[in-house]
């Protein structure tokens, strides 16, 4: 209802002024109602790359956005966990995942004794892909996101969403998405789509993809300026990145098409700034062969910039590499810019960019730097917390599930034993709470029986969802991360992870800056 009710403001005709949920942040909103609204979501962007790279950002990417549009200095995501499928879906529905259910990127379902993926759907089926690896939709999505609710007063009214990453396509898409496309790069390389959305892929779809556009960027990628130049990061060859599956291939330059052999085929321009490139492009197309922006009825393209991430991971905070991919990301966004100018007119559009996360640096160059940290070895949690339990209960298998720092008890066996839950979940919480690098742990039963306003148990709440999570959860040290050690990661409720860009622009938007505090679910609202 209150989705409802900000949306008849936004579209009534008349100025008003919004507030942010979270605080006093406010921006004007002028009479005109855009044709077009975008969302970009570049996927594991720290705020600190807006400034760290700014010397080196042309004056019609990000820094026209920061320029000419509003910038929410202040955008902390204030939930646990700082992960991409729940990001998105925040972002997109105004939801936190407490209530739109989108926990994870995966999570244990109980009831089929297994990990599932945020956007499985078994009974649809791929479309423009033989892989059956590809049942996806937005069924686990509980909540309507901002297009549903739109679309449900504007049938004509098209939302298009574009992403490498299927979860990060599909959610902002929500429920209603006339279209929601995301890339397969093994065998031919293409965008795909499943049964949900449609019975084929349309025309212009069929010809981007058997166009040859994909196979221009399978080349080498080199450093765009000289190497010298890249003062923001650390030397390129270094210990603290995984690189491609070739020996050597940590440092550039990279042969794209002799690596691809190794690493998935067309799946490697994934983990290079041309796959940013390439989302642009297809962008683009969807743009004009669906003639977006062109009638009265406002039309929505959602697009997600995923390079970033898996370059993230893969390389590293401080990596050459990553600074290359902003650097060129920058020229991306500005050559979209333009576009938009020319398609839907520079007065036509509302755009917001923001991200799903952040990162944390390298644990081992940390280490370097004199900053405590490191891998945190759930394997060896695993086992560790096996023994305690069979030794206080005399069987392993109360636990059945432990993954993205959560605990699944088989409450069967508790009960065929005679046990008391809430005993046992009491103990376990008491040895994890004891453990070396764990912060904080909370039960199921705190989370459903306490209201908490700050904190670590304030964000675990926010990231709570009774049905999917487990019974205990906890969260790490500061600089503590699961991982292989190499490259960088994210999920944690630390400042790395949760402090994103948030900018707004266009039709409707007054530029200047906030330095309220703001957070994803204020999207929506403005």
């Amino acid at each position: 209802m209150r989705l409802c009710l900000l949306l008849i403001f936004l579209i009534g005709g008349s100025e008003v002024i919004l507030f942010a949920q979270s605080s006093s942040a406010k921006t004007s909103v002028n009479s005109s109602q855009p044709k077009l609204v975008v969302g970009i979501v570049v996927d594991q962007m720290r705020y600190d790359y807006l400034t760290r790279y700014a010397s080196k950002y042309g004056p019609d990417g990000f820094n026209r956005l920061l320029a000419e549009g509003f910038n929410c200095t202040e955008h902390y995501i204030n939930y646990i966990p700082t992960n991409t499928a729940p990001g998105h879906a925040t972002i997109y529905t105004g939801a936190n995942p407490k209530d739109h259910g989108i926990i994870e990127n995966s999570w244990y379902n109980r009831a089929l004794g297994l990990m599932e993926n945020s956007v499985q759907d078994t009974i649809v089926e791929p479309i423009g892909t033989g892989s059956k690896h590809n049942r996806h939709s937005p069924k686990n999505l509980q909540v309507p996101t901002l297009t549903d609710v739109y679309k449900g007063y504007h049938e004509k009214s098209k939302v298009i969403s574009i992403a490498l990453k299927s979860r990060t396509s599909i959610l902002p898409g929500g429920h209603l998405a006339d279209a929601a496309y995301w890339f397969r790069g093994v065998n031919q390389g293409g965008w795909i789509t499943t049964s949900y959305y449609m019975k084929k892929l349309p025309d212009w779809v069929l010809r981007f993809n058997e166009s040859n556009s994909l196979e221009e960027y399978m080349n080498v990628w080199e450093p765009l300026l000289p190497i010298s130049e890249y003062h923001e990061s650390i030397a390129d060859n270094n210990p603290y990145e995984r690189g491609f599956k070739k020996e050597g291939q940590s440092v550039f330059p990279y042969d794209l098409k002799a690596l691809g052999e190794d690493n998935g085929g067309f799946d490697i321009i994934k983990t290079t700034p041309f796959g940013n490139s390439f989302t642009f492009d297809f962008a683009k197309a969807a743009m004009a062969s669906e003639r977006l922006g062109r009638d009265k009825d406002t039309d929505f393209l959602l697009i997600g910039i995923s390079a970033t991430d898996y370059i993230g991971h893969n390389f590293g905070v401080t990596s050459v590499e990553m600074e290359d991919t902003f650097i060129r990301l920058d020229l991306d966004l500005a050559n979209f810019l333009k576009e938009l100018d020319k398609r839907v007119g520079k007065n036509n559009y509302t755009l917001f960019l923001t991200s799903d996360h952040g990162a944390l640096e390298n644990t081992n160059y940390l280490e370097t730097q004199g900053i405590a940290g490191g891998v945190f070895k759930e394997g060896i949690l695993k086992n560790e917390l096996k023994n305690f339990v069979f030794d206080n209960f005399g069987t392993v298998e109360i636990i059945e599930n432990l993954s993205y720092n959560q605990i699944y008890l088989n409450r069967k066996i508790i009960e065929e034993l005679g046990l008391d839950l809430a005993q046992v979940t009491r103990e376990i919480k008491e040895f994890l709470t004891n453990y070396p690098h764990i912060k904080a742990v909370f039960t199921s039963q705190e989370l459903l029986s306490k209201t908490y306003d700050s904190g670590d148990a304030f964000m675990i709440q926010q990231g709570f969802f009774p049905e999917r999570s487990g019974d205990i959860l906890y969260e790490l040290d500061r600089n503590f991360v699961v991982y292989s050690g190499t490259g960088s990661d994210h999920g944690s409720g630390y400042e790395y992870d949760t402090h994103v860009p948030l900018l707004f622009y266009g039709c409707g938007i007054t530029p200047g800056s906030t330095t309220e505090l703001t957070h994803p679910v204020d999207i929506v609202t403005t």
